[in-house]
């Protein structure tokens, strides 16, 4: 028995859009998921038909393996926080975080002694009292999560449900919502499309774009194996070459062939590839006059000191390369003064076109 989520084969469409094409993948217990590309991909989509508020047009959703794909909302038993929150004005914290068990016809005492746990487990055990409006966002925001836990859901879906926070109070809150999924160990899928919320958090990232998975792994894998352009570009820096592949372990960069351990066996010679290589794997160092292996020659344009990173912009054949050091290995080297760029090939990540 697969204990968990399972979408197979899922497509969406509106007319003649797509708006998700054949999305299959797994969520197993306990996992927290995010869901994450930019606006328009289809990942809220997605989650509206796990939590049952849209119907696939094709396709399959099977939860612990047993297919839920028409079964309704209310018969899920998932619960889901959007992004506005919807919290009842008109009632004080404590009767918000109680009216699922309230329509499920828990008991008055039993209610009470579950909201004192919920308030307990967001450490905000002393706002029962108090209504919505006094409540600030960070509070509204774990007040809403209470609510929806009070259901004891077997699956947690949030769709941008930090996305109106300062981005002080969103980074704490993305800590503590993954301290609070690691303690119930509740399944949970993020909706997203801040890379560094689902970086940080995520145990898996979806990648979507045009209603299309495009990878997904561990924020790690996501990062260092970007599985095409797309996916470099969009998670986090990297510098984007235009090359052509020159054997069996190099490229050709304009005037420069550079060694990559990391070339996909179906290219061939002549093949035009992206090489993908992050700015803190760039190593930049006076030029000495003699060859570096694998290495650029390059001038520097822009040098920015921001706080705990040196970013460097640097101009080579053309292109503007993105490099980033620390400030204790940084020597100073100052803008116009050219430069050695080594390319270190388990850095080099060549991605097809």
């Amino acid at each position: 028995m697969t204990l968990g989520l399972e979408i197979q084969g899922v497509t969406k469409t509106y007319g003649s859009n797509i708006v998700v094409n054949n999305v299959s993948l797994r969520v197993p217990r306990g996992q927290f998921v995010c869901f994450l590309g930019p606006s328009g991909c289809g990942k809220t989509t997605l989650m509206r038909m796990i939590a049952g508020l849209e119907t696939p047009t094709a396709g399959r959703i099977l939860f612990n393996d047993k297919d839920i794909t028409d079964t309704p909302v209310h018969r899920r038993n998932f619960a889901m926080v959007f992004q506005a929150l919807a919290l009842f004005p008109f009632l004080s914290v404590e009767d918000n975080i109680a009216y699922s068990l309230k329509l499920r016809n828990v008991g008055p005492a039993d209610r009470r002694s579950r909201v004192r746990e919920l308030l307990e487990l967001i450490k905000l055990p002393d706002i029962g009292p108090r209504s919505i409006d006094q409540l600030s966002g960070g509070q509204r925001q774990r007040v809403a999560i209470a609510r929806a836990l009070a259901q004891e859901p077997r699956l947690f879906l949030l769709d941008e449900p930090l996305s109106a926070l300062d981005a002080k109070l969103r980074d704490h809150m993305q800590v503590e919502l993954r301290l609070l999924q690691q303690k119930l160990q509740i399944t949970t899928i993020l909706v997203t499309h801040d890379q560094r919320e689902a970086m940080t958090i995520a145990d898996t990232i979806v990648l979507m774009a045009d209603g299309v998975v495009q990878q997904i792994g561990p924020p790690s894998e996501i990062y260092s194996k970007p599985a095409n352009r797309f996916v470099a570009g969009f998670i986090g820096q990297s510098n984007l070459l235009e090359a052509v592949v020159a054997g069996r372990q190099h490229v050709r960069l304009g005037n420069s062939v550079i060694e990559t351990n990391t070339l996909p066996t179906h290219l061939r010679d002549g093949d035009h590839v992206t090489l993908s290589i992050r700015p803190e794997s760039l190593r930049v160092t006076r030029r000495n006059g003699d060859d570096i292996p694998d290495a650029l020659l390059g001038r520097i344009t822009f040098v920015r000191d921001v706080g705990g990173l040196i970013e460097l912009r640097i101009e080579s054949e053309g292109r503007e390369l993105i490099g980033t050091t620390t400030p204790a290995e940084w020597d100073g080297i100052a803008v116009t003064e050219t430069v050695a760029i080594r390319l270190p090939p388990d850095a080099c990540m060549v991605l097809p076109n």
